[in-house]
């Protein structure tokens, strides 16, 4: 289909007024269609609106993907609409244990991508330095028992991980004869620090 049949689809099927320019636009990533265009899309395409995000991120685009509408969202997870809606628009879940339990089952979340859609990559990547570069790295158990759906033995041993890769890092910077370059390595762990931390959770 040429960018003029996918636009008079558009027109036809759904009464959106959409011109070939914006689908070559949606097509090369210069712009990107609203969640009723998006809908309309899959339609006249014949797929699916997963199949039309390439990789989902955030709470709205992991939604879509499914095809499920805030409202519905809202009920099953077991928040008010409005409430929903606004933290989606926000780009940041404030839900109970139970709510963001629920919300990963809707949507099939793993723990990785919960964070993300959450809001949560921030908050996680400043708890993981902390308690990388502290010397007691047991301290920040319990906070990422309460951020992260893993099982605790999980999080202590990714944690103490974490821990022991950063200090060997440091040690090798301050023993004798390190080169000059050799103190850029801490520092560069604690930047990929959530890449180290799914490694050692085996997400």
């Amino acid at each position: 289909m040429t960018p003029g049949h996918v636009a008079y689809g558009l027109r036809a099927q759904y009464s959106l007024l959409v011109t070939p320019d914006t689908v070559v636009a949606w097509e090369r990533g210069r712009a990107l269609p609203d969640e009723q265009e998006l809908t309309a899309l899959a339609g006249v395409l014949w797929c699916a609106p997963a199949e039309l995000i390439a990789a989902a991120s955030t709470l709205r685009e992991h939604r879509m993907a499914r095809g499920i509408a805030p409202e519905e969202l809202a009920r099953r997870v077991g928040v008010s609409a409005q409430a929903y809606q606004r933290m989606e628009d926000e780009g940041r879940w404030r839900g109970t244990e139970r709510q963001t339990a629920a919300l990963a089952e809707v949507l099939g979340l793993g723990p990785r991508a919960l964070i993300t859609a959450t809001g949560g990559d921030e908050p996680l990547a400043e708890l993981l330095r902390d308690a990388a570069t502290t010397h007691r790295w047991q301290a920040y158990v319990k906070p990422a028992v309460k951020m992260l759906p893993l099982p605790r033995k999980t999080l202590e041993h990714a944690l103490q991980r974490l821990h022991t890769e950063y200090h060997a890092r440091m040690a090798a910077t301050s023993s004798w004869g390190a080169s000059a370059g050799t103190g850029d390595e801490g520092r560069a762990y604690l930047d990929e620090i959530t890449g180290h931390f799914w490694a050692a959770v085996g997400a």
